[in-house]
């Protein structure tokens, strides 16, 4: 989500570095078959020193890490995540064990709607950019702004808004609904801005704004040229979603198609909202398979190549959330997703490497999914991140790593060639209760007699 405190607050410069470029054409990015330059048995870390960040402290809250944290939305509800673990499938771990992925992403992330810091934004609009006529060359009248009073941007003020009944702000929230449907660019975008602004804390707000029609009104904004007014549409429909009523009435009414559209389009801030309202649709079983049947996990997999940190984020949430179905998975695998997950494996300290870790241990779920993770070298990737990551990225990396090599003798041998067994037997020892019944479990199958490779199960 975006700090509205930019771009407009400065000069027109700001304006077309933010929004004057044409807009990307969407690329979906075939599964690659180019694998990591390594040769056998040599340790990653020689490779991942080329890309380890030596600003990064570390914590998930340092200014360094939390690049774009007031640009964008923090993970939806992602408590939620621990307390749905994906169903397994064949070779899949525990259910203890998902519980444990299902908890990376709620230690690793704050749960909030819009944080963007509006009220500053929007208040430093100027006049001229928030009350355009839709033809700018007419000499009419502009369009008055809508709900002015305390929602006019002089006055704006979270206080006042947090006081005011949800009766008291239904005549409001009728004008701006009745807004949305202006012939106006501009006054639509205020409504939605206001919207926006009214869904973001409160939950009372939120249900009246739904029952108000307002949602119906949002989505056909999500596909406006304008990215301001794209931006405010997606971001009212995220705070929306977080009311459990909202979701259904976001979905019956057509928004799946409409925010994948924002995540192949949109603005940086505007497509991690959308993948982030996506999210938050997820957490209704039945519409994770229309949302990836919808073709939402290729520009997934775009957002986590391309994306802010931020987006990466978001991107690698949402992927978590939609891969517990398993042909989510296929899709998964088939947009390309495990050769990025593989790399942001060696990013240490920026909290990219736990997500992606969590998400490959999903994917080992099936076996097109494992054979993957192999051929892009992630056997190697996290061989080293038990040597270098904090604990919780050493459970992780283990718990992948018995995923793979559990069924698969030739997995076993790729673990040993690539001196995988001297950081297992020191996490039998020195790791976490959880790192350290892993590691045991794997060591016990390193030492099994190894057949074949070419007779072995891959």
């Amino acid at each position: 989500m975006v700090s509205l405190e930019d771009s407009h607050s400065h000069n027109s410069v700001s304006n077309s570095a933010h929004f004057g470029q044409t807009r990307p054409y969407y690329y979906t990015p075939p599964p690659s078959s180019i694998k990591i330059n390594r040769s056998m048995g040599r340790s990653m870390r020689t490779i991942r020193s080329t890309i380890f960040r030596t600003d990064c402290s570390g914590s998930e809250h340092s200014g360094a890490i939390s690049e774009n944290m007031t640009d964008s939305v923090i993970d939806i509800r992602l408590g939620e995540l621990a307390k749905k673990p994906p169903v397994n499938s064949k070779g899949s771990s525990s259910d203890e064990d998902y519980l444990q992925l299902s908890q990376a992403f709620s230690d690793f992330s704050a749960c909030s709607s819009d944080i963007s810091g509006e009220l500053q934004r929007l208040a430093s609009v100027p006049v001229s950019d928030l009350v355009l006529t839709q033809n700018p060359n007419s000499k009419s009248e502009p369009e008055p702004e809508p709900c002015l009073g305390f929602l006019e941007r002089e006055k704006f003020s979270t206080e006042i808004i947090e006081s005011i009944s949800p009766e008291d702000l239904q005549p409001t929230v009728k004008l701006c609904v009745d807004s949305l449907h202006s012939s106006s660019v501009a006054v639509k975008r205020s409504a939605a801005a206001k919207l926006r602004l009214l869904a973001k804390n409160r939950a009372d707000n939120r249900a009246l704004i739904g029952e108000s029609g307002a949602i119906p009104g949002l989505i056909p904004l999500l596909r406006c040229t304008d990215p301001w007014t794209q931006e405010h549409a997606v971001t009212a429909l995220l705070n929306l979603s977080l009311h459990e009523p909202n979701k259904v009435l976001i979905t019956s009414s057509g928004a799946i198609k409409s925010l994948i559209y924002v995540l192949k389009t949109g603005t940086d801030t505007s497509k991690q909202n959308a993948a982030c309202g996506l999210l938050s649709l997820a957490l209704i079983d039945e519409n994770k398979l229309s949302i990836g049947a919808c073709g939402a996990i290729p520009p997934l997999v775009c957002l986590l190549i391309n994306g802010t940190n931020r987006g990466k984020k978001d991107a690698l949430t949402t992927l978590y959330k939609l891969c517990s179905v398993k042909l989510n998975k296929e899709r998964a695998i088939s947009a390309g997703a495990v050769k990025p997950l593989v790399g942001l494996v060696g990013e240490q300290g920026n909290g990219l490497a736990e997500k992606a870790m969590v998400v490959l241990s999903l994917l080992t779920g099936i076996d097109s999914g494992k054979e993957a993770i192999v051929e892009e070298g992630g056997i190697a990737a996290l061989v080293e991140a038990i040597e270098d990551s904090s604990d919780k990225g050493r459970e992780f990396a283990v718990l992948t790593l018995l995923q793979l090599c559990m069924d698969s003798v030739r997995n076993r041998g790729l673990l040993v060639r690539e001196g995988g067994i001297p950081p297992l037997v020191a996490l039998s020892q020195n790791g976490t209760a959880k790192a350290k019944h892993k590691a045991e479990t794997l060591l016990g199958y390193l030492r099994e007699p190894r057949q074949e490779a070419s007779s072995s199960t891959p």
